[in-house]
């Protein structure tokens, strides 16, 4: 049985037992812009790939230590099978705004599919609504359809896009910052 409950520490080792952090994905959203002195048009587009586009990362420190700055304001869940740590939401507050923002949402490999993901992120909406919050917002590239996909399950739609987020050629390189949020 998964338990979801408040994440009090979260270490570089914990993220590695996780498992791989990354993903693989058949489809991909294009973005394209067209602009002149009357209209800005920005569209995303689904397309299917020819072959999967895989995309990896590392663990780093620095982010951990981020995350670690993070728990105490108590917005951040770990799910648990009875004490191994299964998946993680670690979501900082933004006062100003009533909103949370979903920083790392990770599942570890084998207890994908299996609702811990969705469990993580209603615990996450439900405190947000407890306590004022208007909306959960987070980051996803454009590459990556199986995360698109799952937020849309659980209530996420796109909000907006940024073209110059990771370069300033993110179009051209194929990788675009698309911000989805979950309004309540």
């Amino acid at each position: 049985m998964v338990e979801i409950k408040k994440l009090n520490q979260f270490t570089i080792e914990d993220q590695m037992k996780l498992g791989r952090n990354g993903y693989s994905s058949n489809g991909k959203y294009v973005i394209e812009k067209s602009e002149n002195e009357e209209l800005t048009t920005i569209s995303i587009r689904h397309i299917i790939l020819e072959k999967p586009y895989e995309k990896d990362w590392l663990h780093h420190e620095y982010d951990i230590e981020r995350y670690q700055e993070m728990l105490p304001l108590g917005f951040s869940f770990g799910a648990y099978e009875g004490e191994a740590l299964i998946g993680v939401a670690i979501v900082e507050p933004r006062d100003w705004n009533k909103t949370l923002w979903l920083w790392e949402l990770h599942v570890s490999d084998r207890h994908r599919e299996q609702g811990v993901g969705k469990a993580l992120i209603e615990r996450v909406c439900q405190e947000a609504k407890q306590k004022g919050y208007r909306v959960v917002g987070l980051e996803v590239q454009n590459t990556n359809m199986p995360a698109i996909s799952f937020y849309r399950k659980v209530g996420f739609l796109i909000e907006a896009v940024d073209l110059s987020f990771y370069t300033n050629n993110d179009i051209k390189d194929g990788e675009v910052a698309i911000f989805m949020k979950r309004k309540f």
